[in-house]
């Protein structure tokens, strides 16, 4: 595949540090959602009636499932997926039959018939809010439709609260091999005031168990900058990080999307910017994180995760979404992405399970991305994780991301985000803290939508 280079150099648009107002400014994908429409999801259906691309240099791309649970004991003042926390035992049913109803559809179709499944991800919403019995159920009708024989990473997120012994040895007995715990803080009064349902008791109790239960990755999820965090309150959360040793951290820096309660609350009191951290404060907080870690002998391996033993602890689903795999996700306002086409599920509950009992595809917007958009895409994830190698990119692409993306490129490593050597594309650290600003020079002008700090 052959991408044109793009325009030569020009201006560096990055704004400088301000304060967190709102927005979505952490970049998961490209091109930006705003740009998938409900009328390119005929592309989707027309990409499921052809067998996956094998003529790459790196063959056909390898199959992960996404399984979107959407349910919490609460929802957390800052959340900005689909959640809801007040459906009842039957209605826990309906959508998980209404799961398994949407896979075998899928499976049916040329693009996913005899593929097998390298990486699986339960995410939320909160999967472990289900009970053993409703997860025994979902996973045994999952493993009948795709089996899961071949997969080298099953994730599972979880809420502290949400967790008991038996449910933490039953979820493990699941074939899950990476357990993400939403920890977030350890101080009880920042979890409070930001909505979360867990206390740091049940951090302790649920993260024991889930040593005990064998799993071979604990990753723990951390927030920099939440409402009311301190300096001292941080630096007392990572201390109590590190005593964990848990595999992998992942620490994210608070943001505060639109269709968050703390925005309603935020627009109705008239204010424009968020009663958080601003962004050099969190990536100050980040870099603390960071470093106590790298005391201990971890590593640091991406913009938000630190890791005890890169060569044992690997994170396959985000490494697979990074660079291209086919990502079917099921469930409702999941996001997948199959044949080079993006897509997204319905975004409410009832049209979802209807949708998937009249015998239909519950996809609601799509999007085809060009062979430059695609290229774009990889190339920004990629640069999260740190750096990219450029002749990866040549074989793959058909085009050197050194020219591709001369302008930018020159620009950034020209005020220290960057370092070129030889054939990598390295971030440096002060990159890495603010990566998700700095991929915005790499978009296409009619994209660079929404505020970015």
């Amino acid at each position: 595949m052959s991408v044109a280079p793009t325009a030569p150099s020009r201006p560096s648009t990055l704004p400088p540090a301000q304060a967190t107002t709102p927005g979505n400014y952490f970049i998961t994908n490209y091109p930006p959602f705003a740009f998938w429409k409900p009328e390119f999801v005929p592309e989707l259906f027309d990409a499921l009636e052809r067998p996956p691309e094998t003529g790459s240099p790196e063959g056909g791309p390898p199959l992960g499932l996404y399984v979107h649970i959407p349910f919490c004991r609460k929802r957390c003042h800052f959340c900005y997926f689909k959640v809801y926390t007040d459906k009842d035992s039957s209605e826990v049913r309906a959508y998980l039959d209404a799961l398994l109803a949407e896979l075998a559809a899928y499976v049916k179709t040329p693009a996913l018939a005899g593929r097998r499944v390298r990486f699986i991800y339960f995410g939320g919403g909160t999967p472990s809010y289900l009970s053993v019995e409703q997860l025994r159920y979902l996973t045994e009708g999952l493993k009948r439709l795709l089996p899961w024989d071949a997969a080298e990473e099953i994730t599972f997120e979880a809420e502290p609260g949400t967790l008991s012994e038996a449910k933490l040895h039953a979820i493990r007995a699941l074939g899950v091999t990476r357990l993400s715990l939403g920890i977030e803080h350890f101080d009880d009064h920042v979890l409070e005031i930001n909505g979360r349902a867990h206390r740091s008791k049940e951090i302790y109790r649920a993260y024991r168990w889930a040593q005990e239960a064998g799993f071979p990755q604990i990753n723990i999820d951390l927030i920099a900058g939440m409402v009311e965090e301190t300096e001292d309150r941080w630096r007392e959360t990572v201390a109590r990080a590190t005593e964990l040793r848990p595999d992998s951290v992942t620490v994210y820096q608070m943001e505060v999307p639109y269709n968050t309660t703390l925005y309603q609350r935020m627009k109705a009191e008239g204010r424009l910017v968020a009663p958080v951290a601003d962004w050099e404060t969190k990536r100050r907080w980040v870099d603390h994180a960071y470093r106590e870690f790298e005391r201990l002998g971890y590593t640091v391996t991406s913009g938000t995760t630190v890791v005890r033993d890169p060569a044992r602890v690997k994170f396959i689903y985000r490494d697979g979404l990074f660079s291209g795999a086919d990502i079917l996700a099921i469930g409702v306002a999941s996001f997948g992405h199959l044949g080079g086409v993006h897509y997204q599920n319905h975004h409410d509950f009832g049209p979802y399970v209807e949708t998937v009992r009249a015998g239909r595809l519950p996809v609601y917007r799509a999007l085809r991305p060009t062979p430059e958009e695609r290229y774009i895409r990889e190339f920004i994830l990629q640069l999260k994780l740190g750096g990219v190698s450029a002749s990866r990119f040549a074989r793959k692409f058909g085009a050197d991301p050194r020219a591709q993306f001369a302008g930018p490129l020159a620009a950034l490593h020209a005020q220290g985000f960057l370092v070129m050597d030889g054939d990598r594309i390295g971030v440096t650290r002060e990159g890495l803290l603010q990566i998700d600003r700095l991929l915005l020079e790499f978009f296409k002008p009619e994209h660079r939508t929404g505020r970015y700090a």
